[in-house]
Protein backbone atom coordinates (compact mmCIF):
# COMPACT_ATOMS: atom_id res chain seq x y z
CA UNK A 1 0.00 0.00 0.00
CA UNK A 2 1.51 2.95 -1.11
CA UNK A 3 0.00 5.55 1.11
CA UNK A 4 1.08 2.89 4.12
CA UNK A 5 5.18 3.16 3.03
CA UNK A 6 4.51 7.37 2.92
CA UNK A 7 3.48 7.83 6.19
CA UNK A 8 6.46 5.30 6.95
CA UNK A 9 8.66 7.37 5.42
CA UNK A 10 7.89 10.35 6.62
CA UNK A 11 8.32 8.79 9.98
CA UNK A 12 11.23 7.49 9.79
CA UNK A 13 13.38 9.44 7.46
CA UNK A 14 15.62 12.01 9.67
CA UNK A 15 18.33 12.51 12.14
CA UNK A 16 17.82 9.74 14.68
CA UNK A 17 21.30 10.54 16.85
CA UNK A 18 21.97 8.60 20.56
CA UNK A 19 23.92 6.07 21.51
CA UNK A 20 24.55 1.94 20.92
CA UNK A 21 27.05 -0.83 22.56
CA UNK A 22 27.43 -3.83 21.65
CA UNK A 23 26.82 -7.04 24.08
CA UNK A 24 27.57 -11.25 23.87
CA UNK A 25 25.33 -13.68 23.45
CA UNK A 26 24.95 -13.31 27.12
CA UNK A 27 24.04 -9.68 27.56
CA UNK A 28 27.19 -8.36 28.74
CA UNK A 29 28.27 -5.10 27.81
CA UNK A 30 31.77 -5.26 25.65
CA UNK A 31 34.38 -2.83 26.22
CA UNK A 32 35.04 -0.10 23.37
CA UNK A 33 38.66 -0.93 22.06
CA UNK A 34 41.47 0.81 24.10
CA UNK A 35 42.37 2.59 20.48
CA UNK A 36 39.61 4.50 20.58
CA UNK A 37 39.41 5.33 24.23
CA UNK A 38 40.80 8.56 25.82
CA UNK A 39 43.90 8.35 27.66
CA UNK A 40 42.06 10.24 30.98
CA UNK A 41 39.18 7.55 31.08
CA UNK A 42 41.65 4.63 30.97
CA UNK A 43 44.07 6.83 33.53
CA UNK A 44 40.78 6.58 35.54
CA UNK A 45 40.15 3.20 35.19
CA UNK A 46 36.89 4.25 33.13
CA UNK A 47 35.38 1.57 31.50
CA UNK A 48 34.11 2.89 28.21
CA UNK A 49 30.95 0.83 26.87
CA UNK A 50 28.95 2.95 24.86
CA UNK A 51 29.24 4.78 21.08
CA UNK A 52 27.80 7.69 20.47
CA UNK A 53 26.10 7.20 17.18
CA UNK A 54 24.05 9.15 14.63
CA UNK A 55 21.59 7.29 12.08
CA UNK A 56 20.54 9.80 9.54
CA UNK A 57 17.89 7.75 7.73
CA UNK A 58 15.67 8.55 4.43
CA UNK A 59 13.19 6.78 2.52
CA UNK A 60 10.98 8.58 -0.45
CA UNK A 61 7.51 8.72 0.22
CA UNK A 62 6.77 7.67 -3.44
CA UNK A 63 9.19 4.52 -3.96
CA UNK A 64 8.60 1.58 -1.60
CA UNK A 65 11.64 -0.48 -0.62
CA UNK A 66 13.50 3.03 -1.24
CA UNK A 67 15.44 3.81 2.03
CA UNK A 68 18.93 4.11 3.02
CA UNK A 69 20.56 5.19 6.41
CA UNK A 70 24.14 5.95 7.43
CA UNK A 71 24.98 4.21 10.29
CA UNK A 72 28.02 6.51 12.42
CA UNK A 73 29.74 5.84 15.33
CA UNK A 74 32.01 8.75 17.06
CA UNK A 75 35.21 8.84 18.90
CA UNK A 76 34.46 9.50 22.45
CA UNK A 77 35.44 12.14 24.15
CA UNK A 78 36.65 13.43 27.21
CA UNK A 79 33.75 16.15 28.71
CA UNK A 80 31.98 18.88 26.47
CA UNK A 81 33.64 18.85 23.40
CA UNK A 82 31.03 18.43 21.38
CA UNK A 83 32.89 20.66 18.65
CA UNK A 84 35.69 17.88 18.79
CA UNK A 85 33.50 14.99 17.74
CA UNK A 86 35.25 13.01 15.30
CA UNK A 87 33.96 9.89 12.89
CA UNK A 88 35.22 6.43 14.10
CA UNK A 89 33.22 4.68 11.36
CA UNK A 90 30.59 5.41 8.83
CA UNK A 91 28.44 1.91 7.35
CA UNK A 92 25.40 3.04 4.88
CA UNK A 93 23.09 0.53 3.99
CA UNK A 94 20.31 0.51 1.83
CA UNK A 95 16.98 -1.50 2.00
CA UNK A 96 17.05 -3.01 -1.57
CA UNK A 97 20.28 -5.32 -0.09
CA UNK A 98 18.19 -6.76 2.79
CA UNK A 99 17.12 -10.48 2.16
CA UNK A 100 13.86 -9.26 4.18
CA UNK A 101 12.57 -5.92 4.57
CA UNK A 102 8.81 -5.80 6.86
CA UNK A 103 7.67 -2.01 7.44
CA UNK A 104 4.59 -0.35 10.09
CA UNK A 105 3.33 2.71 8.99
CA UNK A 106 4.43 4.10 12.63
CA UNK A 107 8.10 4.02 11.61
CA UNK A 108 9.16 0.89 12.82
CA UNK A 109 10.65 -1.95 10.67
CA UNK A 110 12.60 -5.71 10.46
CA UNK A 111 15.21 -6.10 7.95
CA UNK A 112 17.55 -9.50 7.59
CA UNK A 113 21.00 -8.32 6.50
CA UNK A 114 23.09 -11.16 5.23
CA UNK A 115 26.55 -10.98 6.29
CA UNK A 116 28.89 -13.23 4.02
CA UNK A 117 28.49 -16.67 1.89
CA UNK A 118 27.32 -18.52 5.21
CA UNK A 119 24.05 -18.48 6.74
CA UNK A 120 24.75 -15.53 8.84
CA UNK A 121 22.10 -12.77 8.84
CA UNK A 122 22.34 -9.11 11.21
CA UNK A 123 18.35 -8.91 12.22
CA UNK A 124 17.51 -5.93 12.72
CA UNK A 125 14.18 -4.86 14.49
CA UNK A 126 13.80 -0.82 14.76
CA UNK A 127 11.15 -0.29 17.31
CA UNK A 128 9.56 3.19 18.06
CA UNK A 129 8.10 3.63 21.23
CA UNK A 130 4.27 4.15 21.11
CA UNK A 131 3.18 7.41 21.98
CA UNK A 132 2.01 7.75 26.11
CA UNK A 133 -1.41 9.14 25.34
CA UNK A 134 0.42 12.21 24.63
CA UNK A 135 -1.12 14.15 20.95
CA UNK A 136 2.18 14.85 19.64
CA UNK A 137 2.08 13.05 16.77
CA UNK A 138 6.00 13.60 16.38
CA UNK A 139 7.83 10.16 16.49
CA UNK A 140 10.23 10.73 19.05
CA UNK A 141 12.02 7.90 20.72
CA UNK A 142 12.80 4.57 19.31
CA UNK A 143 15.07 1.53 19.93
CA UNK A 144 17.25 -0.43 17.16
CA UNK A 145 18.27 -3.48 18.11
CA UNK A 146 20.54 -6.05 15.61
CA UNK A 147 20.57 -9.96 16.46
CA UNK A 148 23.71 -11.46 14.46
CA UNK A 149 22.35 -15.17 13.88
CA UNK A 150 24.86 -18.04 12.43
CA UNK A 151 22.78 -20.44 11.21
CA UNK A 152 23.26 -23.58 9.18
CA UNK A 153 24.54 -26.86 11.24
CA UNK A 154 24.98 -24.78 14.43
CA UNK A 155 22.60 -22.17 14.86
CA UNK A 156 23.23 -19.57 17.28
CA UNK A 157 23.50 -16.34 18.47
CA UNK A 158 26.66 -14.16 18.10
CA UNK A 159 25.59 -11.13 19.63
CA UNK A 160 23.77 -8.69 19.91
CA UNK A 161 23.87 -4.70 18.93
CA UNK A 162 21.62 -1.87 20.38
CA UNK A 163 21.00 1.20 20.08
CA UNK A 164 18.44 3.88 21.63
CA UNK A 165 18.11 7.17 19.81
CA UNK A 166 15.80 10.16 19.29
CA UNK A 167 14.51 12.25 16.50
CA UNK A 168 16.59 15.90 15.88
CA UNK A 169 14.95 16.84 12.56
CA UNK A 170 14.42 16.22 9.34
CA UNK A 171 16.97 14.27 7.21
CA UNK A 172 20.88 16.29 6.85
CA UNK A 173 22.99 13.29 6.45
CA UNK A 174 24.14 13.80 9.34
CA UNK A 175 25.99 16.46 8.89
CA UNK A 176 25.69 17.99 12.42
CA UNK A 177 27.77 16.00 15.19
CA UNK A 178 25.50 15.39 17.83
CA UNK A 179 28.08 16.17 20.38
CA UNK A 180 26.71 17.48 23.68
CA UNK A 181 23.12 18.34 22.57
CA UNK A 182 21.99 14.95 22.65
CA UNK A 183 19.18 14.05 24.86
CA UNK A 184 19.62 10.33 25.31
CA UNK A 185 22.26 9.18 27.62
CA UNK A 186 24.77 6.15 27.74
CA UNK A 187 23.33 3.14 28.85
CA UNK A 188 25.36 -0.01 28.87
CA UNK A 189 26.29 -0.31 31.98
CA UNK A 190 22.82 0.19 33.31
CA UNK A 191 20.79 -2.44 34.90
CA UNK A 192 19.49 -5.18 33.03
CA UNK A 193 15.68 -5.83 33.14
CA UNK A 194 14.57 -8.31 34.98
CA UNK A 195 13.59 -11.76 33.50
CA UNK A 196 10.50 -11.69 35.84
CA UNK A 197 9.41 -9.05 33.87
CA UNK A 198 9.68 -11.05 30.59
CA UNK A 199 8.53 -14.89 31.50
CA UNK A 200 4.83 -15.83 32.04
CA UNK A 201 1.49 -15.03 30.29
CA UNK A 202 0.91 -12.51 28.13
CA UNK A 203 -1.74 -11.01 26.64
CA UNK A 204 -1.86 -9.24 22.98
CA UNK A 205 -4.02 -6.39 22.22
CA UNK A 206 -3.03 -5.52 18.82
CA UNK A 207 -0.84 -6.85 16.19
CA UNK A 208 0.81 -6.86 12.95
CA UNK A 209 2.04 -8.87 10.63
CA UNK A 210 4.10 -9.90 6.95
CA UNK A 211 4.29 -13.27 5.76
CA UNK A 212 6.95 -13.85 3.11
CA UNK A 213 6.53 -16.63 0.10
CA UNK A 214 9.18 -18.38 -0.98
CA UNK A 215 8.79 -16.50 -4.10
CA UNK A 216 11.25 -13.69 -4.98
CA UNK A 217 9.45 -10.03 -6.45
CA UNK A 218 12.19 -9.02 -8.79
CA UNK A 219 12.43 -5.91 -8.01
CA UNK A 220 11.41 -5.80 -4.59
CA UNK A 221 12.90 -8.89 -2.87
CA UNK A 222 10.79 -9.76 0.43
CA UNK A 223 9.40 -6.60 0.81
CA UNK A 224 6.16 -6.22 2.86
CA UNK A 225 4.08 -4.07 4.89
CA UNK A 226 3.19 -5.19 8.69
CA UNK A 227 -0.31 -5.74 8.43
CA UNK A 228 -3.14 -5.49 11.07
CA UNK A 229 -4.09 -8.74 11.97
CA UNK A 230 -7.80 -9.63 12.24
CA UNK A 231 -9.23 -11.94 15.13
CA UNK A 232 -9.71 -12.30 19.04
CA UNK A 233 -6.31 -11.40 21.38
CA UNK A 234 -4.47 -14.08 21.58
CA UNK A 235 -2.26 -15.19 25.01
CA UNK A 236 1.29 -16.71 25.00
CA UNK A 237 2.91 -18.30 27.22
CA UNK A 238 7.00 -16.74 27.57
CA UNK A 239 9.60 -19.21 28.84
CA UNK A 240 13.37 -18.82 30.15
CA UNK A 241 14.22 -20.67 26.44
CA UNK A 242 17.01 -18.28 24.62
CA UNK A 243 15.47 -15.28 26.43
CA UNK A 244 19.00 -12.12 26.88
CA UNK A 245 17.86 -9.04 29.37
CA UNK A 246 19.37 -6.48 28.18
CA UNK A 247 19.82 -2.50 29.68
CA UNK A 248 16.76 0.03 28.98
CA UNK A 249 14.17 -2.20 29.40
CA UNK A 250 14.72 -4.76 26.76
CA UNK A 251 15.27 -8.30 26.08
CA UNK A 252 16.21 -10.42 23.41
CA UNK A 253 15.26 -14.05 22.31
CA UNK A 254 16.28 -16.69 19.73
CA UNK A 255 15.48 -20.10 19.97
CA UNK A 256 13.86 -23.23 18.07
CA UNK A 257 10.62 -22.44 16.41
CA UNK A 258 8.80 -25.69 15.32
CA UNK A 259 10.29 -27.87 12.76
CA UNK A 260 13.59 -26.47 11.80
CA UNK A 261 12.61 -23.32 12.14
CA UNK A 262 14.30 -19.89 14.08
CA UNK A 263 12.85 -17.30 16.14
CA UNK A 264 14.07 -14.02 16.68
CA UNK A 265 12.58 -11.82 19.03
CA UNK A 266 13.34 -8.08 20.51
CA UNK A 267 11.08 -6.85 23.48
CA UNK A 268 10.89 -3.25 24.88
CA UNK A 269 8.74 -3.25 28.47
CA UNK A 270 6.96 0.05 28.08
CA UNK A 271 5.89 0.18 32.11
CA UNK A 272 2.92 -0.96 33.82
CA UNK A 273 2.84 -4.18 32.44
CA UNK A 274 2.84 -3.70 28.71
CA UNK A 275 5.46 -4.82 25.88
CA UNK A 276 5.95 -4.14 22.25
CA UNK A 277 7.65 -6.77 20.72
CA UNK A 278 9.21 -7.64 16.94
CA UNK A 279 9.60 -11.24 15.85
CA UNK A 280 11.57 -12.45 13.27
CA UNK A 281 10.77 -16.31 11.80
CA UNK A 282 14.00 -17.79 10.19
CA UNK A 283 14.60 -21.23 8.65
CA UNK A 284 18.05 -22.87 9.13
CA UNK A 285 19.16 -21.89 5.60
CA UNK A 286 18.63 -18.36 6.32
CA UNK A 287 15.39 -17.53 4.81
CA UNK A 288 12.82 -14.88 6.07
CA UNK A 289 9.37 -16.36 6.64
CA UNK A 290 7.78 -14.19 8.51
CA UNK A 291 7.73 -11.04 10.76
CA UNK A 292 5.40 -9.68 13.48
CA UNK A 293 5.10 -6.55 15.66
CA UNK A 294 2.80 -6.86 18.97
CA UNK A 295 1.73 -5.01 21.84
CA UNK A 296 0.76 -7.35 24.89
CA UNK A 297 0.26 -6.99 28.66
CA UNK A 298 1.23 -9.47 31.06
CA UNK A 299 -1.90 -11.16 32.54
Amino acid sequence: NSNKWAEFAARVSGEWDGFGADFTASGEAVELPESVVPAAYREWGVRVLDWQTQCPTLADPAAPCALHYRLVRLLPTVGCEADAATVHTSHRRHAASAAAFAYAAAGSYVAAWPRGPAPVLEVEHCVVRPPGGCADDVVSSRVRVVQTVALGREPRLRGIKVFSEQWYGPFRNGEQLGGCAVREAAFAAGERLDASEVLGTWESAAAAAARFSDELDPEKGKFAELSPVVGPSRTLLRDAGGVVTLPKQLWSTFKEHGDGDFLCEVGWCLGGGGAVTSRCVLSKDGDVKASCFRLSSTV
